[in-house]
C-alpha cells in the first residue's frame, strides 16, 4: 500500500507513513500539539507533490502561518506555489449560525457534508482542524452517520485525510469515530508514574495493515515541532507477536 510520509522522523520509522486515500484520526487535549501535527503533515505532503488543503475551523490562516514559521516551516511559500490551500471555516460558520438563528433553526447542528463541498476538486490530502465545533447538538447516532459519510466520501475521492477531534468533543463521539477511520493516534499529557514529571505521550490506538507499538511514544515539542523521544523502544520484546490492526 502506498504511503505518505508524516514528517515526524521516528513516527515514520514506526508506521511507515500514512496510507494513501485513507482517513486518520488525531485526538487529544489542548496543548498536546494536534495543530502542530497537522501542519507538519501538510508541509510534508506538499513537499512530496500532493495538492493539500488545510481546513481550519478554529484559527485563521494568518495564525497558522505564524505557528508554522515558529518551526521554520514556510507555509506562505507553499501557498503561493499552489501546493497548499488554507480554508477558513470560522467566518463561514459565523454567517451560517446567524442565518440559522434568524430562521429559528438549530445553529450549526453538524453537517459534515458542508465541509466536503469546501474541499477543492484537485485536493489529494486534507487536514480538518477540527471537527469539534461541528458536533454541537448532535446525538451519538447523528454523529456516527455524519462521520461515516465524511470518511466514505473522502475515500471515494481518493483523498488522504487527517481528521482532528479535541477533548471538547465528548468521549463517546471520540470512541465512535474510531470505528470509521483507518488509523487513530491520541496525544496525551500526563504525569509520569515513575518520575512524577509532566510529559507528552502518543498512543497509536490503531493502524490497519500496520504493525503498531503497544507502548506509548514519549514526545516533546521543540524547535522542529513534534520530536519522538523513544521511537526505537516502542515494540514488545516478544518478537513472535505480530500486532496488526484489521
Amino acid at each position: 500500500m502506498e504511503r505518505i510520509s508524516i514528517g515526524i522522523d521516528k513516527l515514520d520509522e514506526v508506521l511507515g507513513g500514512f496510507p494513501v486515500g485513507r482517513s486518520m484520526l488525531i485526538t487529544g487535549d489542548a496543548g498536546c500539539g494536534k495543530t502542530i501535527f497537522g501542519l507538519r503533515f501538510a508541509k510534508t505532503s506538499c513537499e512530496e507533490g500532493y495538492a493539500t488543503a488545510y481546513i481550519t475551523a478554529e484559527e485563521d490562516s494568518y495564525d497558522l502561518h505564524v505557528q508554522a514559521n515558529t518551526f521554520g516551516w514556510n507555509t506562505q511559500e507553499l501557498e503561493e506555489q499552489g501546493l497548499l490551500t488554507f480554508i477558513e471555516l470560522t467566518g463561514i460558520r459565523a454567517r451560517i449560525t446567524e442565518a440559522e438563528i434568524n430562521m429559528d433553526m438549530d445553529p450549526m447542528k453538524g453537517n459534515f457534508t458542508k465541509i466536503l463541498h469546501d474541499i477543492p476538486p484537485e485536493t489529494e490530502v486534507v487536514i480538518i482542524d477540527s471537527l469539534g465545533g461541528y458536533t454541537a447538538k448532535l446525538t451519538p447516532y447523528d454523529f456516527r452517520n455524519q462521520f461515516d459519510l465524511l470518511v466514505y466520501e473522502l475515500k471515494q475521492r481518493g483523498i488522504t485525510s487527517v481528521l482532528i477531534l479535541d477533548s471538547a468533543t465528548s468521549s463517546e463521539f471520540n470512541e465512535l469515530a474510531l470505528f470509521s477511520v483507518y488509523g487513530a493516534i491520541k496525544l496525551v499529557r500526563r504525569e509520569n508514574p515513575y518520575t512524577g514529571r509532566r510529559e507528552r505521550v502518543m498512543d497509536i490506538i490503531k493502524m490497519r495493515s500496520t504493525k503498531t507499538p503497544t507502548q506509548f511514544l514519549t514526545y516533546d515539542i521543540g524547535a522542529n515541532g513534534i520530536e519522538i523521544q523513544n521511537g526505537e523502544e516502542c515494540f514488545d520484546d516478544d518478537e513472535s507477536k505480530e500486532n496488526f490492526d484489521i
